[in-house]
This record gives structure tokens, C-alpha cells and sequence, in this order.
């Protein structure tokens, strides 16, 4: 098994590692029965919801607690009658209703009002595909959603470049400048454009699925086949991933299934009566830190459900692929909370929820089947082994996870550590700790690093200065020290990445302060729920310096192809005086941390030739100070060390400056 070949401290779970593989065949086998496949299996979508099918209406919703159940709506005044009762189905698995066409128009609103034994109550259907907010009341309800004409792809059949994922993460509602919601619409006017420019090769969308509380970030989902109609249309996203991928952008999205929202008229919390449907029941079924509902990866219905709604975006919308949100607290009993995984016993122990694993094992396999381009990242802080690592050599079939350790370990260095202190050795571990039989997308920030109660890492360096010195004429040593490392801290992450990296929205040209959703704790403001393009795009402010970088080191990420099929080779470690040096795809990378020592002459041995200056982060096209001459090449020189020849470059590394070389062929 490869995964033990890689890592000889896994042969002690041999056997728990087979075990998982059989119990995820298994369940695949128990719910297709043999009968079908998984692809075809995935698709409860097709068959529960509401659908126009032959000139009728049909209902579909599995409740197995109900006694009743009665579609209300504006058609019918929102009143029970027998006309828009439920009955069981055949073989009374689910119950339905059917109805002529003229019954139900296009932007109709409905619920289900459930009935089950003791209690009634009114319920969103849980295969809803389109659920709007009274802008007056604001009660949720589902929408008929049958427009004249279906949405046409411009590209049907995009399929995702092959390349290194530099990840554009972002929220589309707080994609504008202006205080509120943007609109889908207005993401793909006026963010596409700035994210192709920028570099980038793939979004990652946010918050897509409906979710009631707009402050949860779309992390309390609440409808999980609908499109968050808080952004415009199921067309309006349609041609906002049409478009990306007209663009050669490939589109990803959040998906939460690690959790619901515990909304009860809103979500899939007792939609029929019970707390045990969809999700455990008792404590088991309470998140304890999130204020949500665990779902049961016990029960057949729920990993259909699942299943087909991992099938549902990849088939209506066409996104390329998934970050699985929450990971860590699907794979753990304990969600991981207060929990160091410091031992390899913790992975393997009694509080490892093998049924999430044998779940997402099995989400793995169909969207690798449906779309073999799909690419799928795991967010586990745990470091569970294997997670990203094929299913045949006993992972669970990721294809990267997000390599978590890293925003905290600059953080940390930000917070806690003056950067005269910073150890060269330290940050090439942190930077290059992964496992070698898996994936990893690194990044210095994602939205995790500056929700409300922390700050943007550009922020914790300039704090008050950013208010009064990112004038381009003002001269400040604490912006010059925090541009300089902001660069520098990219830079060194992206080109010491596995095989990915990630950039949240606005980060690239050092947004400030915060992010904060409205609520009542801030007044409902949406001050810090927003991005201050304005700020980047002015050429009198210093911050368009580190867009302009940014794009620049994602060309060089993209043209020398820096992350694909290599591995960072260390060619020298100076802690004294703060130098890293480290080579990977015929690209040198030259650090100088140290915050006043400049080192004319720095030599270090390389392969023999001439190397182009292709990158200087103290350009001053990019905010520096311009020590360096620009587009210099450098000859190796052959010194004689005892009876060693080498062939050595000399440099002038300036004080916080990295400068990146390339070998000419």
C-alpha cells in the first residue's frame, strides 16, 4: 500500500486503514444494491423536489415521521385543502403530489405545512431549488422557478485546465464597494475581470448555498439545492461560471456538509417532527461550538442526500469542483474541539467517525466519476493521514487539502515574534512540512485569518500607519516594513506551496482591518463587509503596489510552472544573517528577512550558467526602494574549495528583499 510505503508510522493501522476501504465499498454496495451505479444513484435531486414533468407539477418529499403534509402557497391563500394534499408513494418511501401545469406559475411561493404524530408546522421543502426572503416580513419561502426560456451555455462542456490551482477565494456579497449585498451580476461585471487580470486560475466561491443569517458567512446552510437568491438568479450564477469559464477560470465552491443550520421552518432541522431525519439526535446532533446540526452519515437517506447534492451543482451549474468545508469536525466525534492531534492514535482511535469517512470517501468517487477534471480540497486542521491521498492506496481520494498550519504560523510570527527574530530553519519547516503522498494548497490568509476579532495580516503590521501613511509620497518605516514582508511572506508561501495556492479577495493588494457581517452586535453595518477597490485602483495610494506585485509573482507561478511536478530544493540556510535560498523548476529564490542588513557579494553554489533577475520585491514598481538594478543577468563563477570545484553566484541581497532568478536555458 503506497500511503504505508510513504509513511512507515501508519503500518501499525494496517488494519484499521483496510477496514475503512471495506466499510466505504460496502456502503456503496448496500445503497446501490447492485442495481445501479454511484453516479446514477446520486440523483434524489431528479426525483424529490419540485418538477414540471409531462405537463404536471410533481412534488416529491421524504418524511417518513409525517402523518400529512399540504402545499401551501400564494395560489391558494396559504390554506390546507385536500386539492394540494400529499399521499404516500406506491411503496411508501416518500410522499408526493401531483398537480396540472396551470396550477403553479413561475415566481409562485410555497411551503409544505407537515403534520406529524402531537404537532404541525410549516416547512421549506428539503429539495427546494430556489428560496427567496420577503424583503418586508423577512420570512423565507420557496419559489416556483420555471422560466420561459432555460439559461444557455456559452461553453457546455467547460473543462478545467490542468495547471497548478492559484485559488481566488471570494464572497460575492461583499464583492462591492458600496454598503450592502453585491449581486452576482455585478461580480461577474466587474471581479472576473479584476481576478483574470490578476492571475488567478481558479474561484473559489463562498457562501453559494441558501442560508437564512447572512452574518454565518453561508456556513449555516439552510436550503441545499438552492442558490442563495440574496445575489440575484439560478441564471445569474449560471452566467457568472459561464463566464469565468470563458475566461479559462474554473469555478470551485464551498460545501457544506459537515453541518445545518438549526433553523426548523427555514432548514432541514425536525422537518418532520423528528430531531433524527437527516441529523443525530440528542447532543450528538448539536454542535456545540457552532450552534448547529450534525448530520447522520449513518443513514442510507442522508448520504443520498448528500450525495445527490454534490451531483446537483456539478450537473445544474457546472462548478468544477468543491472545497469541503469543516472537515475536522465531520471526521471527529469530539469536531475536533480542544484537541492538539499531536499522536497517530488520534486518527485512528474510537473517536474517528468512520461513517463521514466512508460518506466522503464516496462524494470523492462520483465527483471523480461524473467529472474526472473536478478537483476536490478538504479543510481539515487535524492532519488526518491519507485524506488526500487516492482511495486505492488507502486515502480517502481529496485532491489537495489546504495546508492550515501555515496562515497560523505566520500569524503567530506577527503577533509574537519581532521579525529580527524570525528563524530562517523554522520557516522553511513550516513552509514545507506536508506529507509527501498528498496535496496541499498553501496560503498566508483566507477570509479564516480576519473575521471579526482578528485583523488582515498587512493590518497587523501598519495598524494606525495604514490610516496615515499609504500615500505614495508619505515615507513611513512601519509601512515600508509591512509592504516589504507582505511580499515577501507571499511570495516565500506560494513558491514553497505543494501544489496549490490561495489568496483571499482583496488580500493581494493588502485590504485592511477586518471583516465583519452585519448584525446586532455591530448595528447591522455593513462597514466591514465589503471590498475597498477604490483603494487599490488609485494610483496615489501604495496599495496598488501590491496588486501589481501579486500579479507579477502569479505570472512566474503560471509561466515557469513552479508548483507542477517538483519539490523545493533547500539550497542554503543563513540564520545569522536571515538568508533562505531555495531552487524549484530552474527557478532560484533569494531571501533576505533580516530588517537592516544588506550583503553585497552573498555568494551560494548553483548549477552552472546565466540567471535572469526576473522578480525584485524591492522594485519600485512594486513600493520598494529599488537597490537592485533592474533586469540583470548573473554569471556563475568556478571557485576551487580544496579539491571541489563549485560554480557560484554572487548577489546583492538588500535588506528584506527576495529577488528570483532563473536559469537560462
Amino acid at each position: 500500500m503506497p500511503l504505508l510505503t510513504d509513511d512507515p508510522y501508519l503500518a501499525p493501522y494496517l488494519s484499521t486503514i483496510e477496514h475503512r476501504q471495506a466499510r466505504a465499498a460496502e456502503t456503496e454496495r448496500r445503497l446501490t444494491e447492485g442495481k445501479t451505479d454511484l453516479c446514477d444513484f446520486a440523483s434524489a435531486h431528479e426525483y424529490f423536489g419540485l418538477h414540471l414533468r409531462d405537463n404536471d407539477w410533481i412534488i416529491r418529499e421524504w418524511a417518513p415521521n409525517a402523518t400529512d403534509i399540504y402545499l401551501v402557497g400564494d395560489f391558494n391563500n396559504w390554506q390546507q385543502s385536500d386539492a394540494y394534499r400529499f399521499k404516500k408513494t406506491a411503496d411508501a418511501s416518500a410522499w408526493e403530489l401531483a398537480l396540472p401545469s396551470e396550477s403553479l406559475q413561475h415566481g409562485q411561493l410555497y411551503k409544505l405545512v407537515v403534520h406529524w404524530p402531537g404537532g404541525s408546522g410549516d416547512r421549506i421543502p428539503a429539495f427546494a431549488r430556489r428560496v427567496v426572503q420577503d424583503p418586508d416580513t423577512l420570512v423565507f419561502s420557496a419559489q416556483v422557478w420555471q422560466p420561459n426560456e432555460q439559461y444557455t451555455w456559452n461553453i457546455p462542456a467547460f473543462t478545467r485546465p490542468s495547471v497548478t490551482p492559484l485559488v481566488y477565494e471570494a464572497h460575492v456579497g461583499m464583492a462591492q464597494e458600496e454598503a450592502g449585498v453585491a449581486s452576482y451580476r455585478e461580480f461577474t461585471a466587474n471581479i472576473i475581470p479584476r481576478i483574470k487580470k490578476a492571475g488567478y486560475n481558479t474561484i473559489q466561491l463562498m457562501a453559494v448555498m441558501e442560508h437564512p443569517y447572512y452574518g454565518s458567512f453561508g456556513y449555516h446552510v439552510s436550503s441545499f439545492f438552492a442558490a442563495s437568491s440574496r445575489f440575484g438568479t439560478p441564471e445569474d450564477l449560471k452566467n457568472l461560471i459561464d463566464t469565468a469559464h470563458q475566461a479559462g477560470i474554473a469555478v470551485i465552491m464551498d460545501l457544506v456538509h459537515s453541518h445545518a443550520a438549526s433553523n426548523e421552518v427555514e432548514g432541514i432541522s425536525r422537518f418532520d417532527g423528528t430531531q433524527y431525519q437527516y441529523l443525530h439526535e440528542g447532543d450528538r446532533g448539536k454542535h456545540p461550538a457552532w450552534g448547529s446540526r450534525c448530520f447522520d452519515y449513518s443513514k442510507p437517506e442522508v448520504v443520498h442526500f448528500l450525495l445527490s447534492n454534490c451531483r446537483y451543482w456539478l450537473d445544474e451549474y457546472k462548478v468544477d469542483g468543491f472545497r469541503f468545508d469543516g472537515i475536522t469536525s465531520m471526521l471527529y466525534h469530539h469536531h475536533g474541539l480542544g484537541i492538539t492531534f499531536d499522536t497517530y492514535e488520534q486518527y485512528f482511535d474510537s473517536a474517528v467517525d468512520d461513517d463521514a469517512l466512508s460518506y466522503l470517501t464516496l462524494a470523492n468517487k462520483l465527483i471523480h466519476t461524473l467529472r474526472p477534471d473536478a478537483i476536490t480540497v478538504a479543510e481539515d486542521v487535524s492532519g488526518m493521514p491519507g485524506l488526500a491521498a487516492p482511495a486505492p492506496q488507502g486515502g480517502i481520494g481529496f485532491d489537495y487539502r489546504l495546508a492550515m498550519g501555515v496562515p497560523d504560523f505566520w500569524f503567530t510570527l506577527l503577533k509574537k515574534v519581532s521579525d529580527e527574530n524570525w528563524s530562517m530553519s523554522h520557516i522553511w519547516h513550516e513552509l514545507t512540512n506536508r506529507r509527501p503522498d498528498e496535496k496541499t494548497i498553501g496560503y498566508v490568509e483566507s477570509h479564516d485569518q480576519a473575521i471579526v476579532g482578528d485583523k488582515t495580516s498587512i493590518f497587523w503590521m501598519l495598524d494606525s500607519e495604514m490610516y496615515t501613511g499609504m500615500k505614495a509620497d508619505n515615507t513611513s518605516l512601519v509601512v515600508d516594513r509591512g509592504i516589504a514582508l507582505h511580499k515577501m511572506m507571499r511570495l516565500a508561501t506560494s513558491a514553497l506551496s505543494g501544489h496549490g495556492y490561495l489568496n483571499f479577495m482583496g488580500n493581494e493588494f493588502g485590504h485592511p482591518e477586518w471583516i465583519d457581517f452585519p448584525r446586532e452586535g455591530n448595528n447591522w453595518s455593513y462597514q466591514h463587509a465589503r471590498r475597498l477597490w477604490s483603494l487599490r485602483d488609485d494610483s496615489e495610494l501604495k496599495y496598488h503596489f501590491l496588486a501589481d506585485f501579486d500579479q507579477r509573482m502569479t505570472a512566474i507561478l503560471s509561466q515557469f510552472s513552479v508548483m507542477e511536478q517538483t519539490t523545493p530544493k533547500l539550497m542554503k540556510i543563513d540564520d545569522a544573517r536571515q538568508i533562505l535560498i531555495f531552487e524549484r523548476a530552474s527557478v532560484f529564490f533569494v531571501f533576505n528577512f533580516h530588517p537592516s542588513e544588506s550583503y553585497s557579494d552573498y555568494q551560494f553554489e548553483v548549477p552552472s550558467g546565466t540567471y535572469d533577475l526576473i522578480l525584485d520585491t524591492d522594485s519600485s514598481s512594486f513600493g520598494g526602494h529599488q537597490r537592485v538594478a533592474p533586469r540583470q543577468e548573473f554569471h556563475t563563477l568556478e571557485t576551487v574549495n580544496g579539491n571541489t570545484k563549485q560554480d557560484m553566484l554572487s548577489v546583492y541581497i538588500p535588506c528584506r528583499t527576495a529577488l528570483v532568478l532563473k536559469l537560462r536555458k
